[in-house]
């Protein structure tokens, strides 16, 4: 007989062992324990109040669930298999502690709306973490930035040196993403900040609740208005993962970024032996295996955003056992993203900035070809003109192995006589980013006035 199930009166026959495991989530929702307490304490605190149940009853539930509660916190507590989820062992927890008076806990809800509400609060509590990490590498980028406004490194168009332009400006672009990335959590927030709870199975319940309450009890900002959808929504765990997925792309790339920076090639920063391993047949190595690590967990993260779109896309309404499957995902995408955003911002606090490295790599290559080009615009050449008149000398000196900067004054004027003596200042590379003061441009002013914003927006 089933009858040890909380649900077993129906049937005749239990689940086999192997069937039963299979149909377990307890082996990962147990990470849920203290939110389903916590929407437990509320639940049966709006029961007393409403009269649902007797006041007395209500509280020594109450007494029972603060005690599991501390237990739970002690790591006193263990879960069976049996029992197949964290809101079934909790019940059976709570039954061996109080008797029966726990049976009256579930009056008025479902497993369907307790669990909506388990992986509410789980996940806004999440949110409200991330967020908070994702704050502390905004600033660290910008304490970076800070250090670095006149310091001049190649910019990158197909991986080929395009112009020369402020360190500080490249990080900046990194503190831009992220900051959309904290939009859209908190953006995120206000749709996980509801209550299901009060849904019942699918229908609502005609015992006289209010969700209202238990809403307030928990901390929910609002309700979900239909209950069929309080039950089956997801789209707040699917915003997560979409959200996550973006954000593990930028660290990606800042990632691929510094992957190449401290490779022998480009020497431009060299990461703290911290983030660092090395290799256990070449003793020079220093690899820049955390780095490639966050790099390579964007392929799970995303994994789990295709994973749990794929679970939603065909699913009826109400509630399906299929929707178990919206949680480890979750879970394992919350611990990378907070994970990969410690390491971050760890890496750059610590990292070493090769200035000297960085700007020499913006004196022997044709940068600056763009600044004679604008130099001879600026003139009344016309731009497409001087483009031609540009690329031509830097085919030049190609074949003769050297750069603008390297062209005899004779030899410039011969191609133009538009070009004076002061050719060679714009040809500077620090001069070439400092001048380039248009609105969210490299100039070393524009950079100070963008930081200036960038604090008061992380003050706000």
């Amino acid at each position: 007989m089933a009858n040890h199930k909380l649900w077993g009166g129906r049937f005749e026959a239990s689940l086999e062992g192997w069937v039963e495991e299979f149909g377990a989530s307890i082996g990962f929702d147990y990470r849920l324990a203290p939110y389903d307490l916590k929407g437990s304490l509320a639940h049966v605190q709006m029961l007393g109040e409403t009269g649902i149940i007797d006041a007395d009853e209500a509280q020594t539930i109450q007494a029972g669930l603060t005690q599991l509660l501390e237990e739970y916190e002690a790591g006193q507590i263990s879960f069976d298999v049996i029992n197949e989820d964290i809101h079934m062992n909790m019940e059976a927890l709570l039954t061996e502690k109080i008797g029966p008076v726990a049976g009256k806990l579930h009056t008025a809800r479902s497993r369907n709306d307790q669990v909506a509400t388990d992986m509410h609060l789980y996940l806004k509590d999440q949110l409200q973490q991330i967020g908070g990490k994702l704050l502390h590498l905004r600033q660290v980028l910008l304490d970076l930035a800070e250090e670095h406004v006149e310091t001049v490194m190649p910019g990158y168009t197909h991986l080929q040196h395009a112009q020369p332009i402020s360190f500080a400006h490249h990080l900046l672009a990194y503190y831009h993403m992220f900051s959309r990335d904290s939009q859209r959590l908190a953006f995120n927030l206000q749709h996980t900040d509801l209550s299901p709870l009060g849904a019942a199975a699918l229908a609502g319940t005609t015992f006289p609740i209010n969700r209202e309450r238990t809403a307030e009890l928990m901390g929910f900002e609002g309700i979900y208005h239909n209950s069929l959808d309080a039950v089956s929504d997801r789209d707040f765990i699917l915003e997560f993962l979409s959200n996550s997925s973006i954000l593990i792309m930028h660290l990606s790339r800042f990632c691929e970024e510094l992957i190449n920076w401290c490779s022998y090639e480009y020497g431009f920063v060299s990461l703290s032996d911290t983030f660092s391993t090395g290799s256990s047949i070449m003793p020079q190595k220093k690899n820049p295996d955390m780095a490639e690590l966050i790099r390579g967990k964007s392929g799970r993260v995303y994994g789990h955003l295709i994973s749990l779109l794929t679970v939603m896309k065909s699913l009826p309404l109400a509630y399906n056992k299929d929707l178990q499957e919206d949680k480890e995902g979750m879970f394992d995408t919350v611990d990378t993203i907070q994970k990969s955003l410690d390491i971050m911002a760890g890496m750059l606090a610590s990292m070493t900035v090769n200035s000297q490295r960085m700007l020499a790599s913006t004196q022997q290559d044709f940068s600056n070809a763009t600044e004679l080009a604008d130099y001879l615009a600026k003139k009344g050449l016309p731009f497409r003109e001087a483009h031609e008149v540009v690329g031509k000398l830097v085919l030049e000196c190609s074949k003769s192995d050297i750069y603008l900067q390297d062209i005899p004054l004779e030899r410039y004027q011969e191609v133009s006589v538009l070009i004076e003596p002061d050719i060679y200042q714009a040809l500077e590379s620090h001069i070439a980013v400092q001048r380039r003061n248009s609105l969210g441009g490299t100039g070393f002013e524009q950079i100070r006035l963008e930081l200036d914003r960038a604090r008061q927006e992380l003050q706000s």
